[in-house]
């Protein structure tokens, strides 16, 4: 953190400077493409991963054990590799491309657009939404659900009432652990993107490995860092307020 800072702040020379941080002005945009690709994914990973954090977490033990280790299971995969299968997948002549020109629909561009990164994103950083849910879920005090139900609550209103406040601290813990890796991201964005539109993670990395202009890529670093503390901040505030509306 410390040489982050200090290059922040400094040129090549090694004096102090402001010019990297007025420099940043012009990555607006992409700082608000990506947090807006972070924010969508993130809300995506959330909708899908609930239900089913919630059904796993109402199985028997054994069952439990088999679904999480089928969750995990494309995390043991490379994160590489994962994302070249979405390539295949997904291009001209990847396999849904073919089955609808089999049926006549033909070809639908897919690669290299914003869909495209958005749900890789979801794809690769699903698991560390469902994990931290399903582990709350899991503990969740049963005779309290049945005793919402006893009282005249319907599904919905015991799901809205006393679940999802409940499990409010794994939605903090997964939101943190998706929106982090969503908003920063540059491998994802680069093969399933095909470099169509920057990322603020791709122009991190294009000051490190190929424009060799350390403190500038610092400095976007250090932007990126406080604005995912602020984040992280923000979440932290709602969910604790959130987890005390059981009713």
């Amino acid at each position: 953190m410390f040489f982050v800072i200090y290059y922040s702040f400094t040129n090549s020379a090694g004096a102090f400077t402001f010019e990297n941080i007025t420099e940043l002005a012009k990555y607006t945009d992409t700082f608000l493409r990506s947090i807006w690709f972070g924010v969508l994914a993130t809300i995506i990973c959330l909708v899908l991963a609930y239900p089913i954090a919630y059904i796993i977490a109402q199985t028997s033990s054994n069952a439990q054990r088999t679904l999480v280790a089928l969750v995990m299971l494309p995390m043991w995969m490379n994160f590489l590799i994962r994302t070249y299968s979405w390539m295949a997948i997904l291009q001209d002549t990847g396999i849904i491309n073919t089955f609808l020109n089999k049926i006549g629909i033909g070809t639908i561009r897919m690669i290299n657009t914003p869909g495209a990164v958005i749900l890789g994103m979801v794809y690769n950083f699903l698991p560390f939404m469902i994990l931290p849910l399903y582990s709350v879920m899991a503990k969740l005090d049963k005779s309290v659900i049945e005793a919402a139900q006893d009282l005249g609550g319907n599904r919905l209103d015991v799901v809205r009432k006393v679940i999802l406040p409940l499990s409010m601290p794994g939605i903090a813990s997964g939101l943190t652990m998706v929106f982090v890796p969503s908003v920063s991201t540059f491998y994802i964005s680069q093969k399933l993107g095909g470099g169509s539109f920057d990322l603020i993670g791709d122009v991190i990395e294009r000051q490190f490995q190929q424009s060799y202009n350390y403190n500038l890529g610092a400095s976007i670093s250090l932007v990126l860092m406080v604005l995912i503390l602020f984040s992280m901040a923000f979440l932290t505030k709602f969910t604790t307020e959130g987890e005390g509306m059981v009713i």
